[in-house]
């Protein structure tokens, strides 16, 4: 009896050292203009190949621009690094999906919607958030960039085996409540480490009744509580969303692919070295308050008092409130916001973007709100045109900017102010993550849009 993990460790397993690492295979590698220079660096001067390049596929994504993609960048550094990811792809053969290519965009959302992204694989960028993937049914998780060298050199990896943790989510969720509030809610429960060692498989009735973008959502923030990863067993909706992408199996590959992916779950009776359950029922719409997605609370609800916080956390906790300029026991429902994030490779695809427009169509954007609101690929663009969201969106005063990572990370051109208050999509509320002295409170689409439309914190 296995866990869905373990069956796809193991069928990846090379070698295991006794009492060490396993050397595992890897199916797909994504690499970015970040974390990937000084790999390739490492290969040249070791006079190496990369050893399997049709299994590496590169995409510009953290750097560039939200606006003039067809102008050079002007960022030195940051023309710089996406300069030398498209010579790296040429020097190594490999493809490279580059400014201007109908197929860039963000990594974790270029890799599902190509199809690249299938269940029982294992999966690795040089880019935490690769725990994406997973939603898939695949093993995904991020690496460092000595580890992007082993990967282009070997298309294997050296990895101590993780414990197994399983998140049950049962029963339906409620009206306006979405993936998001269920990894920020169980992010709030376990802490920011309280998943650290752990692979964690997601299951439970709301888990089956996500569609494969909400559950990619969920799979994203894995690491945010400290995971290795987060994956979920694949089912029809998987199967469905995959069917006819461009790098999926075809004909008679397809069915046997098919037949496999459904013996990817984890056995009745197997074991979890732990086990959790929520009641999804009770979920509310979540907000953050602090500066790590651990620190999060229902929209309605108030920031904990001091004494509610245990002794080791108290100094952490008020210098939290300091950078955010909120005291203990605040509510935040009705605060006033200076900006608006939809995007990322945590909520910047699609249904993200059909979710926002739902809730702002009619309705006009509040004067006091700068939105940037950025696809996570071209492909998501063309279909937010195709659609006719653009114009619905045009007319309640939003902009769609070009694709990329945009906010989500101080890394281009797109930085929030120090001391403005931006209502996120994105994955993380770090002190500086969204510009130096910006102030994050992560939330889902809908929350997003609602801030937008009302310029304050707002139930939607």
């Amino acid at each position: 009896m296995k866990t869905l993990f373990d069956k796809i460790w193991d069928a990846h397993s090379v070698t295991t050292i006794t009492d060490g690492p396993t050397q595992l295979y890897i199916d797909r590698h994504l690499c970015h203009e970040v974390t990937s220079p000084q790999a390739f660096d490492g290969l040249r001067k070791r006079g190496l190949k990369v050893f399997r390049p049709e299994l590496t596929t590169l995409t510009a994504d953290h750097n560039i621009p939200t606006l003039g993609q067809e102008s050079p960048i002007r960022d030195n550094i940051s023309r710089f690094q996406v300069e030398t990811l498209s010579r790296n792809s040429k020097e190594f053969g490999l493809t490279y999906y580059g400014l201007g290519n109908p197929k860039n965009g963000i990594v974790h959302v270029i890799g599902p919607e190509n199809g690249y992204t299938q269940p029982g694989m294992t999966i690795v960028c040089g880019d935490s958030h690769t725990s994406t993937h997973g939603a898939f049914g695949a093993i995904a998780f991020g690496i460092g960039t000595s580890e992007v060298e082993m990967v282009l050199a070997t298309q294997c990896i050296l990895q101590t085996r993780p414990k197994t943790m399983r998140i049950n989510f049962e029963g339906k969720l409620s009206e306006n409540v979405g993936s998001k509030d269920m990894a920020l809610y169980m992010i709030s429960q376990l802490s920011t480490g309280g998943a650290t060692g752990y692979f964690v498989e997601y299951a439970g009735e709301a888990v089956r009744n996500l569609t494969m973008e909400e559950r990619m959502t969920l799979c994203n923030l894995s690491i945010e509580m400290g995971a290795r990863g987060g994956l979920i067993a694949p089912d029809e909706t998987t199967i469905n969303y995959i069917q006819g992408r461009e790098f999926a199996p075809k004909g008679e590959k397809w069915e046997e692919a098919v037949a496999y992916w459904k013996t990817l779950h984890t056995d009745e009776g197997a074991k979890f070295d732990k086990e959790v359950t929520y009641d999804a029922t009770k979920i509310p719409p979540m907000i953050t308050y602090g500066t790590n997605p651990g620190m999060g609370m229902p929209i309605f609800g108030s920031i904990p008092q001091l004494d509610e916080i245990d002794a080791a956390g108290k100094i952490s906790f008020q210098k939290s409130l300091r950078y955010m300029g909120f005291t203990p026991g605040q509510k935040l429902e009705g605060k006033e916001i200076d900006y608006v994030f939809l995007g990322s490779c945590t909520n910047g695809r699609i249904e993200d973007f059909r979710l926002f427009t739902d809730y702002v169509k009619g309705k006009k954007k509040a004067d006091n709100v700068i939105a940037w609101l950025v696809p996570g690929s071209w492909k998501v663009r063309k279909q937010i045109k195709e659609e006719g969201l653009d114009t619905i969106l045009e007319e309640a005063g939003f902009e769609i900017r070009q694709p990329g990572c945009s906010a989500c990370l101080a890394m281009n051109d797109d930085k929030v102010p120090a001391g403005k208050y931006v209502v996120s999509t994105s994955n993380r509320n770090f002190e500086g993550r969204q510009g130096p002295g910006a102030r994050t409170i992560l939330a889902s689409p809908l929350v997003a849009a609602a801030a937008a439309v009302n310029g304050k914190i707002t139930q939607p």
